[in-house]
Parts: structure tokens; sequence; C-alpha cells
């Protein structure tokens, strides 16, 4: 088994992630960052976050295992004072995991250039720099409603838990293969109208926005950005491949949740 271990630059998760190096390899498991088995992430959610988009391209290769050393991640299992619990669970392997949807993002442009994809974690947002978004809402391609606010939030079920979670979304369980539509404070009035509540959408149904103005727009996929080229439309859908951890010790969906947002003392 070969072992990516992919850290931030803070002192603690280079400490760390200095542990797992020696542990790891004194327990003879290869460390490669090039075709890993198994990411081990050392920091918090947006160093996972950075992991996944460097490995799209293996995700069906590979499994991912986070360990969190600041404040509590939603995408990481381990804290930093159980290195040596992680070495030992990595050196016992056996292939066990558990995987969630993803969101793949297909960005047409005005100028006739050729069409952007990518794939989201988390979530994909469509804002206007300055001024308010007007924008025509497609579910699989027939037409819905026309947006005007600050923007939209186009969520994966774990996503649904960030900035989805922020502008009034629902929280989805990733055992549904689904997307959902936040709107980002939404203009109703006698004049303007929409729908004004999360739209959770299945599987075989799409999403396609249409700003009405083409430039002016930055277009967020989790934690990177496009603005600068005019968006004709955004099709939003879920992805065929998806993200895997490898199920240790994995904590339920639920228990996040109530970890992450309520944290009261358990009876």
């Amino acid at each position: 088994m070969k072992v990516s271990i992919y850290s931030n630059n803070g002192q603690s998760s280079r400490k760390v992630a200095a542990a797992l190096h020696r542990g790891l390899t004194a327990g003879g498991v290869e460390i490669d960052s090039l075709n890993p088995d198994i990411v081990v992430t050392v920091g918090g959610d947006g160093t996972l976050l950075s992991a996944f988009h460097h490995y799209t391209d293996r995700l069906d290769k590979i499994r991912f295992v986070g360990i969190h050393t600041g404040h509590l991640g939603f995408y990481t299992d381990w804290r930093d004072y159980e290195v040596n619990d992680l070495i030992q669970s990595l050196v016992q392997d056996n292939g066990q995991s558990v995987s969630y949807p993803l969101l793949t993002i297909q960005v047409d442009y005005a100028d006739g250039t050729q069409s952007d994809q990518a794939l989201a974690l988390n979530e994909s947002t469509i804002k206007k720099v300055s001024g308010t978004m007007v924008a025509d809402v497609y579910i699989k391609g027939e037409f819905f409603e026309s947006f005007r606010g600050d923007g939209l939030c186009i969520s994966t079920p774990t996503g649904s838990t960030a900035y989805n979670k922020s502008v009034g979304g629902a929280v989805i369980n990733p055992r549904f293969n689904a997307i959902q539509m936040a709107e980002i404070a939404s203009i109703n009035n006698l004049v303007f109208r929409t729908l004004g509540s999360p739209l959770i959408i299945p599987d075989d149904e799409w999403i396609r926005i249409e700003p009405t103005e083409s430039a002016g727009n930055v277009l967020m996929c989790d934690q990177l950005s496009i603005e600068g080229r005019p968006v004709k439309a955004i099709t939003y859908r879920i992805a065929q491949q998806r993200i895997s951890f490898a199920e240790y010790r994995h904590t339920h969906f639920w228990q996040r949740v109530e970890t992450s947002f309520i944290g009261r003392e358990r009876p």
C-alpha cells in the first residue's frame, strides 16, 4: 500500500505530518505522493478540499483520511494526538471505505470558447461582482424561474453542511444521491418572485443557470474561482465519480452534524 501525506503549512500540521511519515515508514508503508492508494490530509477541511482537487484524476483509485490539527473538521475523523492509532490502522488496512456523491459542473462561455468541466466536493456558487445577479433557472431542461438576488449556491449532500447551511439550505444525508440549490439573498416582492426555498434535485435531473449578463460574474467551485470570462450558462448534476474515505472508524453523518453544530454533552 502507498500513502500520500498532504499537509498544510501550519507548525502543528507539519509536526504531525513528520511523525506520521516516520511511523508509516517504520511500519513498512511506502510514502508516494504521485500514485497513492490512500491520501492522509493533515490540517482541516480546507486541507482536505485542496487534496481532493489535487487528486481529482485519481478518485477511482484512492481513499482519503483526514487528521485535524485545529478546530474540529467535518471531514476529518482523527485528532492530532491520535497519530499512533491512525498509523496502526493504516498498517493493518484491509480496503474498507465509504463513498459520498460529488457535483459536476459544466461552464459554457458566451465568447464561444471551449466549455470547462469541474468537480466539487462541497458546493459551487455563482454571484455577480457588483449589483444584482439576474439569471434564468432551468431544471431538467425546463424553465423554472427567473432569479434576482446576490447569487445561487448548488451543493452536494456533504456540502449541505457548509455554505449551503449558512444561506438557509437543508442538511442532506449523503446516502441520498442528490444535489441542492439554495438562494443567496433573493429579491421577492410584488414585481419579482422566486420559489424562495431550497430545491433538492435527484440524480436523473440537472440544473442549468443562465445569467442574463454574461460578464461580471464570479463562479466558485469549492475554494477555486472562475472569473473574468463571460459565462453563458452553468450546468450542474450529480457526478459519476464519488469520493471515498478509508472507513477505519468513519464517523456517522448525523454524529458529525451533531458534533459540529450542536456539541452538547451526551447523557
